[in-house]
């Protein structure tokens, strides 16, 4: 028999690889396992389409109707009978001109679903290929990765606050006590190009943290991050470390030995599949779990427009405790710490212990929109299609738009109107073999 165009025994195989540790998985699950595995690399993370569509219809049946090229009508039809039929299930909220004729909102709705999986399924075909699938799956069992689903006992059930845009699986390596101590962490961040004073601050907040019972969550980079990490290790403590690439190639590089020692002790967590490289736009989803997994987020020394303010966003939005702490008033790396205090209202933490007691406290939730109101209107941010577009050109190779289609998980059309932006704000160039990025 065969299964997604594969034999079913192979694919049991593969799945069995990645699932080890979890007993009791019956036989049947095992395409569930794969589907899961493959959706990790199909779809970009935060892509809520592919969320809903795999919550409402399960990955197996999800993947049958991209690879069997089920119509996007087909498909909405099988979405919303399970809508309408299953009280718990995601809500679809697609509608933008409610009526209060049912039948021509229903309408409306219809459409707009429908739209929204056609333009998901000119994202998710060009990345079909099971053979990346059964590589990034070999990969994973040689490197002792596992392949976590939201049935399993260890899933953070707290990153099911993100809804449709909750990750569709988790592979990780590490303890498995790592992810029992999610529900209890507490997440470090702040800048990469840290000061003495932050990193001290750094040190002092991770393991006053681990005194006191909890995990410490943060995202392995340079600065912050890996003081924070370092120092939770130094005091015994349990830490977990969120990648934006596969966990089996640990970035930055400067940090796998930290890395390394953090499988060991602790746990390296990520929603793409082995082999997938980090890009920028997968470094901001990153940061969602960051927020999500954790009880609070503390953001330890930030300037202006630092990446650990998106952190601090999430963090907000989801409704979880926000803290920052203040800098020396001259000091540009802490800059962003104090809008979020004084715009935003993140508390003031200073200690282990002030940090501690935003856990269970009711924080108050407020939208941060980092506006230029201060440093003047400055260049037209970039859309998100156009990070991940520019994400996927090459300095040195052109690549054509079919490539970085499925480079960026994007449709061909998405990727032609990004290069439109990009090569007006002279980002991107075309020449004969395709486009390149300027630099």
């Amino acid at each position: 028999m065969t299964m997604f165009g594969l034999d079913e025994t192979r694919v049991s195989e593969l799945s069995a690889g990645v699932r080890g540790g979890m007993p009791g998985e019956p036989p049947e699950a095992a395409g569930e396992v794969f589907a899961r595995a493959a959706w990790s690399g199909i779809a970009e993370p935060g892509d809520g389409t592919a969320g809903l569509l795999v919550a409402s219809l399960g990955a197996s049946v999800a993947l049958t109707a991209i690879l069997e090229a089920w119509s996007p009508v087909r498909i909405g039809a099988l979405v919303r009978d399970v809508l309408a039929d299953e009280p718990g299930a995601p809500d679809v909220v697609f509608a933008t001109n409610p009526s209060s004729d049912h039948t021509e909102a229903d309408a409306d709705t219809s459409a707009e679903l429908e739209q929204a999986l056609d333009a998901g399924l000119q994202r998710w075909r060009p990345r079909l290929n099971s053979g990346d699938v059964i590589r990034s799956l070999q990969q994973a069992a040689r490197v002792d990765a596992r392949l976590l689903l939201a049935t399993d006992t260890l899933w953070p059930a707290t990153i099911d606050d993100l809804e449709q845009h909750a990750p569709l699986a988790l592979w990780w390596r590490g303890v498995p006590g790592a992810l029992a101590a999610l529900p209890n962490s507490i997440a470090l961040v702040g800048a990469r190009a840290a000061t003495g004073y932050g990193e001290h601050i750094a040190m002092e907040a991770s393991a006053g943290l681990v005194d006191r019972g909890f995990a410490v969550v943060s995202g392995a980079a340079y600065g912050i991050d890996g003081m924070a990490h370092r120092a939770a290790l130094a005091s015994d403590g349990m830490t977990v470390a969120f990648l934006a690439g596969g966990v089996d190639r640990f970035y930055p590089s400067g940090h796998d030995s930290l890395l390394t020692r953090i499988v060991a002790a602790g746990a390296v967590i990520s929603e793409l599949p082995c082999g997938a490289a980090p890009t920028k736009w997968r470094f901001l989803q990153r940061n969602r779990l960051i927020a999500a997994a954790s009880a609070a987020t503390i953001v330890l020394e930030a300037g202006w427009r630092s990446g650990s303010l998106n952190t601090a966003g999430h963090a907000s939005a989801l409704g979880r405790p926000l803290g920052a702490v203040p800098g020396p008033i001259t000091s540009p790396t802490s800059a962003g710490c104090h809008r979020l205090i004084r715009e935003f209202a993140a508390v003031c933490v200073t200690n282990p212990t002030e940090m501690a007691e935003l856990v269970g406290e009711r924080s108050v939730q407020v939208p941060l929109d980092f506006s230029d109101t201060d440093t003047g209107p400055g260049p037209i941010p970039r859309t998100s299609d156009q990070v991940r577009v520019f994400d996927a050109l090459s300095a040195r190779s052109p690549r054509t738009v079919a490539d970085l289609s499925r480079r960026a998980g994007l449709s061909t059309t998405a990727v032609r109107g990004a290069l439109g932006g990009l090569d007006l704000d002279g980002a991107a160039q075309e020449r004969e073999a395709g486009w390149v990025r300027r630099l």
